[in-house]
């Protein structure tokens, strides 16, 4: 999603206390950012404007999270709904931190020490020309950085509005050693969450009768 530039979103990251800024020095030791260093760890790649990640963080308080978003506009609007939710819910946010990252790079920020036990990957770019399709973040090269530092039982939660994206990458995550463990090409009707929050393309999706597709694959 493309975004205007936002003079204000830079200072406001840096004066936040959920923001994380240079992460590669925090590459092992993001355990010690949290509240709570002895809770588990999930990641969101490609957090958008937050709102997806500002409800799952307020409802889950015995889970830490990590937001990587790559544009200061979008990673600004994100810090501002995350810190909106925890005001709203009259929490301190001490099991959220966000980022700026290239999260093609991201093996550069996180390894195994880090344990990371979840990804949420929600509505990706599709990048459909053959050539850009490496860059993906479910495709097969990415898995594999996921992998150094995801932990042995980790999971993978994905969900797209596209189809051919959906097919490769179901191929994608069984070549790379993860099993599916469950799949729908219908999220709406046929839930595999727990509880499924809808992020802002999934509405925008679901209200032009676009079917949302969704998987959770597991390290075997």
């Amino acid at each position: 999603m493309r975004i205007r530039y936002k003079k204000w979103a830079r200072p406001e990251l840096e004066a936040s206390k959920i923001y994380r800024d240079e992460p590669e020095k925090l590459k092992g030791k993001w355990k010690e950012q949290f509240g709570k260093p002895n809770q588990p760890i999930h990641l969101e790649l490609g957090c958008g404007k937050g709102q997806f990640m500002a409800q799952l963080a307020v409802e889950n308080q015995n889970i830490n999270y990590i937001a990587i978003d790559l544009v200061d506009a979008m990673l600004g609007l994100a810090k501002r709904n995350i810190e909106q939710a925890y005001q709203d819910a009259k929490i301190e946010p001490q099991n959220i931190l966000i980022t700026r990252f290239d999260i093609e790079r991201i093996f550069l920020i996180l390894d195994k020490q880090d344990e990371i036990e979840r990804i949420y990957i929600n509505f990706c770019n599709p990048w459909p020309r053959g050539k850009h399709r490496k860059k993906r973040l479910t495709h097969s090269r990415q898995l594999e950085k996921y992998k150094q530092f995801l932990k042995d039982t980790g999971e993978i939660y994905f969900k797209t509005d596209d189809d051919e994206l959906f097919t490769a990458s179901l191929t994608y995550l069984e070549e790379s050693g993860f099993e599916i463990i469950k799949r729908t090409n219908d999220l709406h009707q046929e839930p595999i969450f727990e509880k499924n929050i809808e992020t802002e393309h999934e509405k925008m999706f679901s209200e032009q009768g676009i079917k949302i597709k969704a998987c959770i694959a597991k390290q075997e």
